[in-house]
C-alpha cells in the first residue's frame, strides 16, 4: 500500500483509540488492535487466499474434487503460516459428488445462435451432442392429482424425444431503482443502539395463509412427479428459466441427488429463454442442440470440513472459533458466496498468528462444506464434538463463541450473538474501537432456530454463535448463487476491515478471565418446532 494510504490508516486508529472508553469490565487491549491493523494492513494475504479458492479451485461444489483440493491447499497453508492441528475432519454427506466439464446449449433453427445456460447438479450429461425440438410445457398451477394425472397423459407422446422448456418465460422487468449497495452509517448505528435498538435484517414472512386445499398436489411432489413422468416419457433434455436480469443465472441441483432421476437439464438466462418461447409461441419449429458433460465422484458421498488453530496456554481446553463455509455452487467461482468469507477468517487468525499472540484460549478457524444444502457440515461438527445443550458433550462446556461471516464482499457493519445482552454488550466493548471502520455494534439474539448460515448451527445447540452483518454491496442482487460470484466482485479493502474487527474480537474472548456469558439452563428457549 502506499505511504500516504498507510499514515492515514494509522492516524484514524489512533484516534478511535483514543476516544473508545470500554467499560471497566472489559479491558481492551489498544496494543494488540493496533498490531492487527498494522499487519491487515502491509501484509495482507486476503487477495492470494481468494486467487487459490476461486481462480485455482473454483467452482467448489460440495463432495467435488475441487472442494477437496481447496481443502487441502488450506491445511498445507494454514501449516506454512505456522497455525498448528491443520486438518480435514470427514461427515457423512451421503450422495455422489458431481461436477460439470463441458456446456454447449445452441439453437439451430430458425435461427442459429449460442444460447447462455448452466447445468442443473446432479442431472445427467447427454452422451454427446444432441440435436432435437423444443416444446413449451406449461405445468397446471396448484393441480389435483387428476388434473396433474390427466396432464402428463396428454403431453407424454409430445415430449418424446424432445427438449422441454418447463414454464412460461418470466417477466422480469427494468430496474429503476437500484439497490443501495452500502448502508447509511446512521441506520447501523439505530440498529445496534443498546438502549433503543431498530429491528435489523429483513422482515419476517408474511401473514396466515389461510387453509391449503387437501385435494392440491403440493408443490414439491409436483416437482419430483415431473422430474419422473420426463423420465419415463423420454425426453431428450429439460430447460428451466432462470427468471433473473442482466443474464443473471441461478442453478441448484436435482433434489434427489439422483442422476437417474432426471432428464439432462440446464438452466438459460432469460433473455434466451424468452426468444425461444416467443418463437414456438408463432408456430415455428424451434430446434436445440445439446451438449452436456457431467461427471459423478461416488467418493464425494464422504465430505469433510477443515480446521486449525492456534493452541491456548493456561486454557487450551477452551475453545474460540471463527470461520465460514468454502463450498459453493457451480455456476461461478463462488467469490462473494463464500470465498471471501474464509479468506477473511484466515486472515484474521493468521494476522493474530503473525504478530505473535499467545492466547489464553484455543483459537480455531473452521471451514465448512455442505452448507449450501443444509448447514450439513456445520451441523456435523456440533453434533459430533459438542452435542444440544439438553444433551450435551463434554466440550460443549468448554465452547466460548464462534464467529461467521456469510454475506458477501462488504465490510462488516455489526454482530448478532446468541445469548444474553450482556454476551453483547462484552463484544460491543471488545469491538468499539473499530467504529472508525464503520462497525457500530453488537446485539443479542435468543433464536434457537437453525437456518441461512452456519452460525444457527451453534445457536440450535445453545452455544454463542456470532454472525457478522455486513454492506449489501451487490450480493442479493446479482452475485449470490449466482453465474456472475466471481473474483472481480470483490472489493479488498472491505475484506481487510472485516478481519481487523473479527481478529480483535476472537482474541478478546480468547484472552478474558471467563467465557462469554450464555443463558443459563432454566432460561434456554426450547427448540422450535419444524
Amino acid at each position: 500500500m502506499c505511504a500516504m494510504r498507510y499514515t492515514s490508516a494509522l492516524a484514524l486508529a489512533l484516534a478511535s483509540l483514543s476516544i473508545s472508553a470500554p467499560s471497566a469490565q472489559e479491558k481492551v487491549d489498544r496494543d494488540i488492535n493496533w498490531k492487527i491493523r498494522r499487519e491487515a494492513t502491509d501484509n495482507s494475504q486476503i487477495l492470494r487466499t481468494l486467487h487459490f479458492l476461486t481462480d485455482v479451485y473454483g467452482p467448489r461444489l460440495t463432495g467435488s474434487p475441487n472442494l477437496k483440493a481447496a481443502q487441502d491447499w488450506v491445511v498445507k497453508e494454514t501449516t506454512a503460516w505456522g497455525l498448528k492441528n491443520a486438518h480435514l475432519e470427514p461427515w457423512s454427506f451421503g450422495h455422489p459428488g458431481w461436477v460439470n466439464e463441458k456446456l454447449s446449449v445452441h439453437v439451430i433453427s430458425p435461427v442459429k445462435d449460442s444460447l447462455v445456460t448452466e447445468a442443473l447438479a446432479w442431472t445427467p450429461g447427454t452422451s454427446g451432442p444432441v440435436t432435437a425440438q423444443a416444446v413449451q410445457l406449461i405445468v397446471p398451477t396448484q393441480p389435483t392429482k387428476d388434473v396433474l394425472t390427466k396432464f402428463f397423459d396428454d403431453n407424454r407422446a409430445n415430449v418424446k424425444g424432445k427438449i422441454a422448456m418447463v414454464g412460461a418465460p418470466a417477466e422480469v422487468r427494468v430496474t429503476i431503482l437500484t439497490p443501495q449497495k452500502r448502508r447509511e452509517d446512521n441506520d447501523v448505528r439505530a440498529q445496534y443502539d443498546p438502549v433503543a435498538p431498530t429491528a435489523g435484517g429483513f422482515p419476517g414472512g408474511g401473514g396466515p395463509t389461510g387453509p391449503s386445499n387437501p385435494n392440491v398436489v403440493p408443490a414439491g411432489q409436483v416437482a419430483e412427479q415431473l422430474d419422473q413422468f420426463l423420465v419415463s416419457a423420454g425426453a431428450a433434455g429439460r430447460i428451466n428459466d432462470a427468471g433473473r436480469e442482466h443474464g443473471q443465472i441461478r442453478a441448484f441441483n436435482n433434489r434427489t441427488f439422483d442422476i437417474a432421476k432426471a432428464v439432462p437439464t440446464v438452466v438459460m438466462r432469460n433473455e434466451d429463454y424468452g426468444r425461444l418461447s416467443r418463437l414456438i409461441a408463432d408456430g415455428r419449429t424451434v430446434e436445440l442442440e445439446l451438449n452436456i458433460v457431467n461427471r459423478s465422484y461416488p467418493e464425494g458421498a464422504t465430505a469433510y470440513n477443515v480446521v486449525a488453530e492456534i493452541p491456548g496456554t493456561d486454557k487450551a481446553q477452551e475453545v474460540v472459533m471463527l470461520g465460514g463455509h468454502v463450498d459453493s455452487w457451480h455456476s461461478a467461482t463462488g467469490a462473494t458466496d463464500n470465498a471471501i468469507g474464509c479468506a477473511t477468517m484466515l486472515e484474521a487468525i493468521r494476522i493474530l498468528n503473525a504478530i505473535g499472540v499467545k492466547p489464553r484460549r484455543t483459537i480455531r478457524v473452521a471451514l465448512w462444506s455442505g452448507e449450501e444444502q443444509g448447514l450439513l457440515g456445520s451441523q456435523a461438527y456440533v453434533k459430533e464434538h459438542f452435542g444440544m445443550v439438553e444433551n450435551a458433550k463434554p466440550e460443549h462446556a468448554n465452547f466460548a463463541g464462534y464467529f461467521n461471516i456469510d454475506s458477501g464482499t462488504g465490510r462488516a457493519r455489526g454482530m448478532s450473538v446468541f445469548g444474553p445482552t450482556e454476551a453483547a454488550s462484552i463484544l460491543r466493548e471488545a469491538t468499539k474501537p473499530f467504529e472508525d471502520n464503520g462497525f457500530f455494534g453488537v446485539s443479542a439474539t435468543q433464536s434457537r432456530r437453525r437456518g441461512g448460515t452456519d452460525s444457527t448451527s451453534f445457536n440450535e445447540a445453545g452455544l454463542p454463535g456470532i454472525g457478522v452483518s455486513q454492506d449489501p454491496i451487490e450480493y442479493n442482487s446479482h452475485t449470490w448463487h449466482t453465474n456472475l460470484d466471481t473474483y472481480e466482485r470483490i472489493i479488498e479493502d472491505d475484506a481487510q476491515q472485516s478481519a481487523m474487527v473479527i481478529a480483535a474480537a476472537v482474541y478478546h474472548l480468547a484472552m478474558r478471565d471467563e467465557k462469554l456469558p450464555r443463558l443459563p439452563r432454566d432460561k434456554m428457549p426450547p427448540l422450535p418446532t419444524p
